[in-house]
């Protein structure tokens, strides 16, 4: 009986908690397709269309969905950058730069920012690509940590003209926390051979 309620007091302490946290309008970041901190599915690897001379693309380049609430006060557009630090150590691998977001855009759709989209200025990642550009982890090494960084700005949408690489959209922020209203993210994890 006392173990009982004691299990009672702890859920109700953990959704007390938790509603706090939604009550607080903490800037947050989720996915459909993943779960934070967990494998991504096969298919947000990329593939052999885009990467025909890397075997270890070995999926179909679907861009996973991704949503945002609580966006700062004063956010004026939104910077979204995806990186694999473990990739191509010790430089990593930039797969996705994308700002200008408007802070009235809530996320894409699966497979939406797998192509240019109005929703987004579209910068430059190693692949020399503006959209969504999945893994092509190395086989038989450890999973490879894919952040994903949602960072609210100050910048007006159309600041930064588009074709900006990772280190150069990074310059454009200045010393921090210059032009930051706000931060969040995930992380998605891959491994070659591809296993849940």
């Amino acid at each position: 009986m006392q173990r009982s309620l004691l299990l009672a007091a702890a859920m109700t302490l953990s959704l007390a908690l938790a509603t706090t946290a939604d009550a607080a309008g903490l800037f947050t970041m989720g996915s459909q397709t993943f779960e934070d901190g967990h494998m991504m599915p096969k298919k947000v690897s990329n593939g052999r269309v885009n990467q025909p001379k890397n075997p270890n693309c070995v999926g179909d380049n679907v861009s996973p969905e991704l949503h945002w609430s609580n966006v700062p006060a004063g956010t004026k557009s939104l910077v979204l950058l995806m990186f694999d630090p473990e990739g191509r150590a010790p430089s990593g691998v930039s797969h996705w730069v994308a700002y200008g977001i408007p802070p009235t855009v809530t996320g894409f759709a699966e497979g939406e920012a797998s192509k240019e989209s109005d929703k987004y200025v579209g910068g430059k990642s190693l692949m020399g690509v503006g959209h969504y550009s999945g893994p092509c982890t190395p086989p038989n090494a450890t999973p490879h940590h894919y952040t994903f960084v949602l960072i609210a700005t100050d910048f007006d949408p159309k600041e930064l003209p588009p074709g900006l690489a990772r280190e150069q959209v990074i310059e454009k922020f200045g010393p921090p926390p210059a032009h930051v209203k706000g931060v969040t993210g995930m992380v998605g994890l891959f491994v070659n051979p591809w296993r849940e």
